[in-house]
């Protein structure tokens, strides 16, 4: 897959399909293969150009090695404090990351698509670079606003609980990720086990690099509150979620919808915090829904 500079880091990314582009920013510590390849090849199938890339600190893309490990603890007293924690980068930072990819790609804006971390980075595109963006979908985000019920203990705990170091301990890796996906999954389509183990190994494979998801969390943590920067996207929004996730419970995917002014929310009994293949189609069916909408208004 090739590389390309963007806002002063090397980012990978790959492209699939053509016609208008649209841009898939994955979530917390996911490499840019969390879009999986049958999802991608369905939206290329509507006609989209569709881009991937791994975020900043993870993949294949830039690692941010000087910055060193984060102080988790630091960051986490300082987001029970209310105040803003000690991070190498934030939310903002990897907005500018996509909106500089795109202009580097030479693309003039695109159709914004983002699941969980990447939803906030996705909506922070909308929000702070307008002029790069056609429409705004966010999947299973939120809004940062600390009054929203938390998540659930045990999904708290997938989070915060380190897995097995795979290049010690393969199986309890792969054991670990198979028993996150029972806990924050989609209880109405649960993954198939031997695919998990085979992704997992293959993601693995790719790239692993643990510090990247720890300076990523920082990153989320130390963030602002986006209700008011939400406030001033006036591209059309899909807002999807999940009403069983217990990573990022359905209220947050409400107060995002509540906080874009004409945005529309999709949500899918079943689901959690997973895109299931069983959804694939659904879930496009919405994007591209979007997507006609900003066409018909234009």
């Amino acid at each position: 897959m090739p590389q390309i500079a963007a806002n002063g880091l090397q980012f990978e990314y790959d492209i699939t399909g053509e016609g208008e582009p649209l841009l898939l920013i994955m979530g917390l510590g996911g490499q840019m293969t969390l879009w999986r390849d049958a999802f991608v090849a369905k939206l290329a199938a509507r006609g989209y150009r569709v881009i991937r890339f791994d975020n900043r600190d993870i993949g294949l893309s830039e690692k941010l090695d000087a910055a060193g490990p984060p102080d988790m603890g630091a960051v986490l007293s300082a987001y029970a404090e209310g105040r803003v924690g000690p991070a190498a980068y934030n939310l903002s930072d990897m907005a500018a990351d996509a909106a500089a990819l795109l202009t580097a790609l030479g693309i003039d804006r695109a159709h914004i698509v983002g699941a969980s971390m990447g939803g906030m980075i996705a909506q922070l595109v909308a929000a702070d670079h307008p002029e790069k963006t056609l429409t705004l979908t966010s999947i299973m985000s939120t809004t940062g606003n600390r009054g929203l019920p938390p998540a659930k203990p045990e999904a708290m705990a997938v989070l915060n609980r380190p897995a097995p170091d795979p290049t010690q301990d393969m199986e309890g890796y792969l054991a670990s990720s198979v028993a996150a996906s029972k806990v924050i999954g989609s209880p109405g389509y649960p993954a198939d086990e031997a695919d998990q183990r085979t992704f997992a190994r293959s993601n693995v494979a790719r790239s692993y690099y643990p510090v990247g998801f720890q300076r990523q969390y920082a990153a989320v943590l130390a963030s602002p509150d986006r209700r008011p920067r939400l406030a001033t996207i006036a591209v059309p929004t899909l807002v999807i979620h999940g009403e069983d996730d217990p990573l990022v419970p359905l209220e947050g995917g409400r107060d995002t919808a509540a906080s874009i002014p004409g945005a529309e929310l999709l949500t899918i009994p079943g689901m959690g915090h997973d895109i299931p293949p069983a959804l694939y189609d659904r879930l496009i069916d919405a994007i591209d829904g979007v997507a006609r909408r900003a066409k018909a208004e234009a």
